[in-house]
Parts: structure tokens; sequence; C-alpha cells
């Protein structure tokens, strides 16, 4: 007699509920390792953005939660769920998953391997989940203030990365192809932080804060010196200056106030800024 879809459930849940105990948030998944929940805005006429503000579950990754009875919730409106998933990028863990395509019993994670001397850091032992298909899973943890994203063989042919908006298969569950298992040694084990050269490599590079441009002290003194300038002397003095901002680098940063500074001693602007530009090709060249 062919198993009824309550007891096909239960060993996923079991699952489930024992990682959502230790801060990992989950979410049930089909035997195609997909969310096992469909959108709820999916028949709806206009293209909906929803992370799960509409309070229904089917919001894939967006619907993990570490709270038991949301857990419960979540399996009981998805019966045909046979696996869960594990969101990654989410505190406490911050989880970083290195997904490994292990294509043969030699080819031991041979590309990170290659990696990890290249770029000189070591591969720490942590959680380490074998797939069906012959490959496996790392888990590793991130820092607060660092967000990894999803990535498919850039770091290297083979290699993929599960990061914030992502999730990894966890271990007991059981897709079309066979069952997601703990290797052995590493049930004991916590997830090891990433690397900091490896996170170099997967994450993105922080982005420069804007910040208001103020002249160099030197900066002053040549807005003066243009301030300064008596007829006759105004182009001249402005040239001057000019070059001298440009050539030590500062000459975007003054365009503005130097023109400004001339047309306050009575030049007009459109012959300042031809002049300006005058001293950039000159020192460009």
């Amino acid at each position: 007699m062919a198993p009824s879809a309550r007891h096909t459930t239960a060993p996923a849940l079991a699952h489930a509920l024992s990682a959502a105990e230790r801060g990992f948030p989950v979410i049930p998944l089909s035997p195609t390792k997909l969310p096992a929940l469909r959108s709820p805005h999916r028949h709806e006429d206009r293209q909906v953005v929803c992370h799960g503000e509409c309070g229904r579950p089917g919001h894939g990754v967006h619907d993990a939660t570490t709270d038991p009875a949301a857990v419960r919730a979540l399996f009981g409106a998805a019966p045909w769920a046979t696996g869960y998933g594990i969101a990654c990028g989410r505190p406490p863990h911050r989880l970083i998953g290195v997904d490994l395509d292990v294509r043969s019993p030699d080819d031991d994670a041979v590309e990170l391997r290659h990696l990890a001397l290249r770029h000189l850091f070591g591969l720490p032992r942590t959680v380490t989940v074998l797939t069906p298909s012959g490959g496996m899973h790392l888990w590793l943890t991130g820092p607060p203030n660092v967000v990894v994203p999803n990535s498919a063989s850039r770091l290297a042919p083979g290699i993929d990365i599960r990061g914030a908006g992502g999730y990894l298969v966890g271990p007991g569950s059981v897709s079309a192809r066979g069952m997601y298992r703990l290797a052995p040694g590493t049930a004991d084990l916590s997830p090891a932080p990433c690397p900091r050269p490896l996170l170099g490599l997967i994450a993105p590079p922080p982005r420069p804060h804007p910040t208001t441009t103020r002249p160099h002290r030197q900066g002053h003194g040549l807005i003066h010196f243009v301030l300064t300038a008596q007829e006759g002397q105004r182009n001249t003095r402005l040239f001057w200056a000019a070059c001298r901002a440009y050539e030590h680098g500062l000459g975007d940063a003054l365009t503005e106030a130097l023109v400004t500074a001339s047309v306050r001693t009575g030049l007009p602007e459109h012959e300042a800024r031809a002049t300006v530009q005058s001293a950039s090709r000159l020192t460009a060249g």
C-alpha cells in the first residue's frame, strides 16, 4: 500500500522542527526541491511583489521561520512536502552555503581546494551535507554586516554559492533523486565561520559612502589667489590656479569654486570655464 501524504510529510516535518529549534529558519519543499507552497498571488491579474506582507503562505524563502507552530502550519498546508529548505543569510547563523558539484569519487571538492591554495585560506571542518547526485553542501556562517549574494559557477566551475534570498536543502530531506544526508563526522559540528579570503571572493565590495567634496587646504589658497586678482590679472591667475589644482589631483573638486571666485572678480562665467578647461587639457598633456 502506498504511504499516505501524512506519513510522507512526517519525517520531513520532524527534521525541519529540529533545525528550527537550532535557529535555522525553514520552509517545506516538494520532491523537486522547490518550495512546496505555491504563490497565493498566481491567479491575480496584475503582477504582485509580495514577500509575505499579505499574511498568507506561499512566498518561498520569505516564509522561512523558526517558530514551531508556524513550521507545523506550513507543513500542514503542504502535506505533499518531502523535505525542507533552510534560508541562508538570516540571523542568528547567517548561513552561507557552498554547493559543490562533485563529479567523481576522486574529485573531492578539488576546485574549492585549488581556490583555497590560490587565495591562501584553509577549509574549516564544518557541517557537510551529502546530496543524492554525489555533490555536497558546506555550511558556513557570515558576519552580520556582509550580505552574500547567490551565484552559480562564478567562483569556479561546479561551485555555487547560496546566500541571502537562497536556501539549502536540509539533511533528512527526500527529493526525487534520493535523500540528503549529513556527512560522517559532521553531525555534531556547528557551521564554521567563512574564511575571510573566501568571504572577499563571494561578497560584493562595500559601496563607498557618498561624501561631500571639501577642498584641500591648498585648494583654499588657490581660491584666495583667484579672488584677490586685480583687473588685468583675472584670467592669468585663474589659469595658473587651475593648472596647479589639476597637477595636484584637485582639479575636478575645485572647478566650481575656481569659476565662482573668478566670476566674483568680474570675469564672465563662460570665459572662466573655458580657462579652466584649457588648464585641464594642458596638464593632461
